[in-house]
């Protein structure tokens, strides 16, 4: 069992939080600490720095927003997660955040380079290679869900 386990979300992935947070319960010690973290660009608006979607605040906060409702649908109600909400490049962030909070192990759910953050695939090598604890990379969960507008029997 881990005692400080980070978790890598996506914020516009609400399954692959699921995911990472079922997968954190069975991992994570009765007394362990539990961390979600999501990075933002919180670049302007390319050749247009002036022209930006959001202000880096406002998207710090619907991010923050994401992961807490995240946290209140899936986590068991007798446990707690911290949450942080970083801007700059992902692999670099959540490298330094698994070393500032001392890490046992960082969990990622992978999809390869067709997912929401940017450079998907490249972000979890960096992580996998760089990080300061052992890295535990989920597969997508995409592949064995049922297609838009099938039904369950």
């Amino acid at each position: 069992m881990y005692r400080k386990l980070l978790i890598a979300i996506d914020p516009e992935d609400d399954g692959e939080g699921k995911r990472a947070l079922e997968a954190a319960m069975d991992l994570l010690a009765e007394d362990g600490e539990l961390h979600l973290a999501s990075v933002y660009s919180p670049g302007g608006g390319g050749f247009f720095p002036h022209v930006t979607e959001e202000a880096p605040e406002q998207k710090e906060a619907q991010v923050r927003e994401v992961l807490d409702l995240l946290v209140r649908k899936y986590l068991p109600l007798n446990r707690s997660a911290s949450l942080h909400v970083i801007a700059g490049s992902a692999g670099e962030k959540l490298v330094g955040l698994a070393g500032q909070l001392c890490a046992d192990l960082m969990l990622l759910v992978s999809r390869g380079g067709s997912g929401h953050w940017p450079l998907r695939k490249a972000t979890v090598e960096y992580v996998s290679v760089n990080a300061p604890c052992p890295v535990l990379v989920l597969p997508s969960v995409e592949k064995s869900e049922p297609e838009k507008g099938e039904k369950d029997s």
